[in-house]
């Protein structure tokens, strides 16, 4: 296809057609309602079944409204503090210093306006094979803006918070088993009219031929959303990829006539404090987003311990060696946030992380623990 043909789709509202005959394919799938549990404790194994068969999951009402303004706020703050009007500038859009520098990794991921940063590169190990289509953004747009912001369990306590949740958490455990480990929490940032895309990648790099390869070795992202997320500016996944392991993105789009709109993909529809768990070998993305929601999502996620315990990282300058006290550092930062989130929400049911039971005197939420267990915390994140 060629770059006229595709901006014509994008000026004719063809991109709203296929927008809706997506959302029409993601509600027929029947993986979509609250976080329910069986009277053992158990994950409701109708959710589970639906999550092994699409490789996603959209759980409703997961964060009350009072949590939402909490997070929307401190995240409003946090973007403030962002380099601007380009990610080269050393002062925020009100000339302070911008916040940064002072962390062993740079929080900011910064790109242009509507534009894919990852497509067709290297960066990521080159797990994102073609770029997406770039729309021309607004006149007044600025130089950079940002789309992904790391390390946000220093930045963030309501971000902290929100992950030691004890139905996500929960979650987890009925996925990954009893010691799942985390791996990275980052926040997404699509702006109105200016957001990037996120072109289509698979996020399993180091598994692909073990001997014991299965649909769930690489893990799982959860996604929460604090203004909820639309067809426009959202994450579309191709149903069922989780299962086909390794997945050539590059032949599928040109055997699509080199459109990257495919037709069996379908948009992740939710509502604000909604949340979806997207399996890591899922082939999954989103698009520029034109649109004039606002798109912020609270990203992290769990692996299984026999997944990464004596791997080599992959992410980007890892290649840290995973051992077992290296994972467990890592892995301090879970009954913390569980200790956090009691401290916040006392009348909530507390959440057990096995690894660490009765272990929490040591992980009480303090100044103290903050600085011994979150300072640069994610220098040790888990990527495979």
């Amino acid at each position: 296809m060629s770059e006229t043909q595709r901006k014509s789709e994008w000026s004719n509202s063809e991109f709203r057609k296929y927008c809706v005959e997506g959302e029409k394919r993601a509600f027929e799938l029947d993986n979509r309602g609250p976080i329910q549990f069986t009277s053992e404790g158990l994950l409701d194994p109708d959710i589970l079944d639906a999550y092994e068969r699409s490789g996603f999951y959209v759980f409703e009402k997961v964060i009350g409204e009072v949590e939402l303004q909490e997070c929307r706020s401190e995240v409003d703050e946090l973007l403030q503090r962002a380099p601007w009007p380009h990610r080269e500038s050393e002062v925020d859009r009100h000339g302070r210093t911008a916040l940064g520098p002072e962390f062993a990794i740079n929080p900011w991921i910064m790109t242009k306006p509507l534009s894919d940063p990852l497509g067709g590169t290297p960066v990521n190990n080159g797990r994102h094979p073609v770029k997406m289509f770039e729309p021309e953004p607004p006149a007044n747009s600025p130089v950079h803006v940002p789309y992904l912001v790391a390390g946000c369990l220093q930045l963030l306590p309501s971000f902290l918070r929100i992950f030691g949740h004890p139905d996500i958490l929960r979650v987890a455990e009925a996925i990954n088993g009893a010691d799942f480990t985390p791996f990275t929490e980052v926040l997404f940032v699509k702006e109105p009219e200016i957001g990037p895309s996120v072109s289509w990648h698979q996020d399993g790099q180091i598994h692909w031929n073990h001997p014991q390869w299965d649909e769930n070795i690489h893990g799982y992202n959860v996604q929460v959303q604090l203004y909820g997320s639309t067809s426009a500016n959202g994450v579309w996944v191709i149903p069922g990829t989780h299962r086909e392991g390794k997945v050539d993105i590059a032949a599928r789009v040109s055997a699509n006539d080199d459109s990257d709109w495919f037709d069996d993909a379908v948009p992740l529809i939710c509502e604000p404090g909604d949340a979806f768990i997207t399996n890591r070998q899922t082939v999954h993305g989103s698009f520029p987003n034109t649109s004039k929601d606002r798109r912020v999502t609270v990203n992290f996620g769990f692996h299984r311990y026999s997944s990464v315990i004596g791997q080599t990282g992959k992410l980007s300058g890892d290649g840290n060696l995973y051992t077992e006290d290296y994972v467990r550092q890592r892995c301090r930062c879970i009954p913390l946030a569980i200790d956090a989130r009691s401290q916040r929400f006392p009348h909530e049911e507390r959440y057990v992380y096995q690894p660490f039971a009765g272990l929490e005197e040591q992980h009480r939420y303090s100044p103290e623990t903050i600085r011994d267990i979150l300072t640069d915390y994610n220098l040790r994140d888990l990527g495979i």
